[in-house]
């Protein structure tokens, strides 16, 4: 059994983020010191762990939470119940890199049609026209 210290030095976090964790219910001590200090085992060391590799691919603390409930309860859940999570997140990831990919090409067109060059005034800029007309379409700035 080790305190918080040694947990956060452990995996590498700081002792906040294993407060945040306990208080958000993604771990829980193993027991007190005499003295009322949280003490910690190497399970606590393998949630947290689990935490952050969950973390790391972008589930929220709602899903990493059912995650380890479903973890600790593995026999009473299905591996269904697991897949729907992330099949879940994943559709989630497809919807933000769709709508990325749209904003990109709607930036790369405004950006390809702007000249940048250094000796000329903003006042025709063809990215500022963009952003201030209705209609997107960007029209050269470059002084012909």
């Amino acid at each position: 059994m080790f305190q918080i210290g040694e947990l956060a030095k452990r995996c590498n976090v700081t002792a906040d983020t294993l407060r945040f964790y306990e208080k958000n219910q993604l771990i829980q001590p193993a027991g007190r010191s005499e003295s009322g200090y949280r003490l910690y085992n190497e399970e606590n060391q393998k949630q947290v762990s689990f935490i952050l590799k969950a973390k790391d691919l972008g589930l929220t603390l709602e899903e990493i939470r059912e995650l380890l409930e479903i973890k600790l309860e593995a026999t009473e859940h299905s591996c269904a119940e697991v897949k729907a999570i992330t099949t879940a997140k994943l559709s989630v990831i497809d919807e933000k890199i769709s709508e990325l990919t749209r904003i990109r090409s709607a930036l790369k067109k405004i950006n390809d049609a702007c000249c940048g060059h250094i000796d000329d005034d903003a006042s025709h800029c063809s990215i500022l026209g963009a952003l201030a007309s209705e209609d997107q379409a960007a029209s050269s700035c470059c002084k012909k």
